[in-house]
């Protein structure tokens, strides 16, 4: 892959990478749904993508398949100021392709094309740029990439040349189709710990890392294997983040639900700007809070990532629930 840039990069995220076709036809089942939006997907792109709308240096590591949809990969990536260096093709492979159905407020159920062959588990440990893994503000990858390799051998190979020097974030993202089992999960999630600082992730997500799916215990697990900053995401009932001297809970924004698939991503997103910032734990929780409930009242993920105005906007116009 390329060279590093002169200038590190602020978020670089590692993982999956995709064309999301979403219906256009909300709270009609796929198999009768006749449009489709297309747009560019997988959490660690989108999450590159959210930090890059709200003014950071992103790229992310990832692999399509040399066929149309990978040049719309490219395409879309340079759109959103995401920096495509770092993604490649695989020969013999199609780009990965996901649908959704759209049941707001809390169901949205997907479909994910690609399996185990899917381009993003061929990244190559030897075809890394170590040097702009090591350098970057923050490094964040998702468990997803530990569920195959050649994918999860890159995973650790960067994470070992990173160290914990500075920021290196795994989000939980679980995706049981992915895995052999959730005790495989949980034995290579883990194993991952002890590479990371920060560690991010819904209560199932959490239980199948740990086996707490009760938010404080949950997080004081993550925190006992070694991580400085454990997020557990609770849905409507708000964030709980844990460092070892402090916890902050925080509420949701109310917002009306139209696809809650990209939420999580736009958190993540935000949720670097405030750690890039230096921001105090609670304020970069509820920024995060507030990103991820603008993106779950639209339809899009990647293209809907919002600027850090609009956050803050809904941020003094609406308070959360407590």
């Amino acid at each position: 892959m390329s060279q590093a840039p002169a200038t590190p990069f602020e978020v670089l995220t590692m993982g999956r990478v995709g064309v999301d076709l979403y219906p256009t036809q909300v709270g009609v089942p796929l198999d009768e749904v006749k449009r489709f939006g297309k747009y560019l997907g997988g959490s660690a792109t989108n999450v590159a993508v959210a930090a890059a709308r709200l003014g950071h240096r992103a790229a992310v590591i990832t692999r399509t398949g040399e066929d149309p949809f990978g040049r719309f990969v490219h395409t879309a990536l340079r759109s959103f100021s995401v920096d495509d260096r770092f993604v490649s093709a695989v020969p013999g492979l199609p780009t990965a392709v996901a649908f959704c159905e759209m049941f707001p407020p809390d169901d949205f159920p997907l479909w994910m094309y690609g399996g185990p062959r899917a381009p993003y588990f061929q990244i190559l440990a030897d075809e890394l740029d170590l040097g702009a893994i090591k350098d970057a503000d923050i490094f964040w990858c998702t468990a997803t990439g530990l569920s195959h390799e050649p994918s999860r051998t890159a995973h650790l190979a960067a994470w070992d040349a990173r160290g914990r020097t500075k920021l290196s974030v795994l989000d939980l993202d679980y995706r049981a189709v992915m895995w052999e089992s959730p005790v495989d999960a949980r034995c290579k999630v883990q194993e991952a710990l002890s590479a990371v600082n920060v560690a991010v992730g819904n209560l199932e997500e959490a239980g199948v890392a740990v086996g707490e799916e009760d938010p404080e215990r949950a997080g004081r697990a993550l925190l006992e294997r070694g991580v400085e900053l454990a997020v557990i995401k609770q849905g409507p009932r708000g964030v709980l983040a844990m460092t070892a001297s402090q916890t902050v809970s925080v509420p949701t924004y109310p917002v009306e639900v139209v696809n809650g698939l990209g939420a999580g991503d736009a958190f993540g997103g935000a949720l670097c700007h405030g750690l890039i910032s230096g921001w105090p734990l609670e304020d970069t929780m509820r920024f995060a809070s507030a990103a991820g409930a603008i993106v779950a009242s639209r339809l899009e993920c990647s293209s809907a990532m919002p600027a850090a105005v609009e956050v803050l906007e809904l941020m003094i116009g609406r308070p959360p629930h407590d």
